[in-house]
């Protein structure tokens, strides 16, 4: 086997005179529909309605290279502890202010897990699908149907660029863009979105790749399309590290190998350097809403024991969104830090709380909390419960039995963010991750610049605030994820 400098592959094999008439008889055969095939290529040449699409398609045209990727950084230079001890419960000092929990008044509450009728239950749409729990419908042209990778090389690629190009493709745009405004997705939202619709308008994977591709570069996205070992794969622009991900450099920008996520690998891709005009949108992981999915409600019981005594809270959350979630790749911590939680469940957790911590002095509040993180769930390493590490939106720490450090330190930063606004950060080791408070109170500190905070530790059993690990009393962390104030 060869390979030529387009990425495609050539297959050299010897074979007789009958082989030569059976090739050609089978080739007699196809010749037809391949004719067909070409003539419809052959009306979608120049038929375009973006003249931006004659000049884009010369490049798919021109010679492409091959490009390795670089497998992007693990999030931990080392492995997280197998197990960390517990240590000895003792009473902290009652000091600081008075807490009171305000009660939490939002009218979006329930229109985050109720969404208002979806349009395309009302309409009869070529395409209905479930998106996360919430039907979603698309109209399509006939012309975009057409559209097929073949022969599979760069020239499939360009012949697929022709035919969707050619097609009344708006139409279509404007209904994912409708989606988008009405679901209130962000970027990766929309690229699940988009990707699902392609796969329900394409049996064949690389058919609908392309496809993705092909709509993502209209909606302004910066993705890359090409060829490993003679099937499409995607590449997605991102202007933050997207970890343990295979990355190919285009210049002073990145773009990640999303399908490879977690799989450690170095694919060799043929593509083209150039970018789709006026498509420079970075795939951005920010999740600054929370989507707004038809509600599957799910009940969840937590326990936990503080001096002996037992604690239960009693939740509801929204099933999609965890599915929704758990389709992330490994974005950056700032990332899961500042992302919303579903306002509904938020709320009962904090009029719970409000229940046992009201009136309390601050450092038993504070307290209070970080030992029901502490001791509501199990510690394990994502190694060991998903076969790969996934940092948790504070959603799905509620939501799992299990979590290790990062998790747990979202999800305590987040309570107490909000239920406080106490200022609070990411405090990052090499192996752990803890929390630590910019209150004024005597303890086990670090620094951050000029200020001094006080460590909390969500994954120190029975810790208080103010007390480190001992491990870590003497380490000087390595990073720390800042946690914008008060942002549901």
């Amino acid at each position: 086997m060869q390979q030529n400098r387009d990425g495609e592959q050539k297959l050299y094999k010897p074979f007789g005179l009958s082989s030569l008439l059976i090739l050609l008889f089978f080739h007699t055969l196809s010749w037809a529909s391949f004719e067909d095939f070409k003539r419809e290529q052959n009306k979608s040449f120049a038929q375009y309605s973006d003249e931006k699409d004659a000049a884009f398609n010369k490049y798919l045209k021109a010679q492409w290279k091959e490009y390795t990727a670089k497998q992007s950084d693990p999030l931990y230079e080392k492995p997280k502890p197998k197990s960390i001890p517990p240590t000895v419960a003792k009473e902290i000092k009652s000091v600081g202010p008075m807490i009171r929990i305000l009660p939490q008044v939002s009218p979006e509450v329930d229109s985050v897990i109720e969404p208002k009728v979806n349009i395309s239950k009302v309409l009869k749409q070529d395409i209905n699908f479930d998106f996360f729990g919430t039907n979603v419908g698309f109209n399509l042209d006939e012309g975009i149907k057409k559209a097929k990778f073949y022969p599979y090389s760069q020239v499939g690629i360009s012949n697929f660029f022709d035919t969707v190009a050619s097609s009344n493709y708006t139409n279509l745009l404007e209904n994912i863009e409708n989606q988008t405004r009405h679901l209130e997705l962000n970027d990766w939202g929309v690229y699940l979105l988009v990707k699902q619709l392609s796969e329900n308008i394409f049996q064949e994977r690389d058919d609908a790749k392309l496809l993705t591709w092909f709509l993502l570069s209209k909606l302004g996205y910066n993705v890359k399309v090409g060829l490993s070992s003679k099937h499409v794969v995607l590449m997605h622009y991102s202007e933050k590290i997207i970890y343990s991900t295979p990355a190919y450099s285009f210049g002073k920008k990145k773009f990640y190998l999303i399908c490879e996520y977690a799989k450690n690998s170095s694919l060799k891709v043929y593509t083209y350097k150039q970018e789709y005009p006026n498509a420079n949108k970075a795939l951005d992981l920010s999740l600054v809403k929370i989507p707004k999915f038809a509600n599957a409600s799910k009940d969840k019981l937590l326990i936990f024991k503080q001096y002996g005594k037992e604690y239960n809270f009693a939740l509801k959350y929204n099933q999609n969104l965890i599915d929704f979630m758990a389709t992330y790749p490994q974005a950056d911590y700032e990332t899961y830090f500042n992302a919303p939680m579903q306002e509904s469940t938020y709320e009962q957790i904090a009029q719970q709380m409000k229940s046992h911590i009201d009136g309390k002095k601050a450092s038993v509040a504070i307290n209070f909390v970080l030992n029901f993180v502490q001791n509501a769930f199990e510690y394990e390493r994502d190694d060991q419960q998903f076969g790969r590490e996934k940092v948790m939106f504070a959603l799905e720490t509620l939501h799992y039995d299990k979590s290790d450090c990062e998790d747990r330190a979202v999800l305590f930063a987040y309570l107490v963010k909000n239920l406080f606004k106490v200022g609070v950060v990411g405090v990052k080791y090499t192996d752990h991750m803890a929390t630590a408070l910019y209150i004024p109170m005597e303890g086990d500190s670090v620094k951050m610049g000029r200020k001094k905070l006080l460590i909390a530790d969500p994954t120190y059993v029975n810790a208080n605030i103010g007390q480190s690990m001992p491990k870590y009393k003497s380490k000087i962390p390595q990073s720390f994820i800042v946690v914008q104030s008060n942002k549901m």
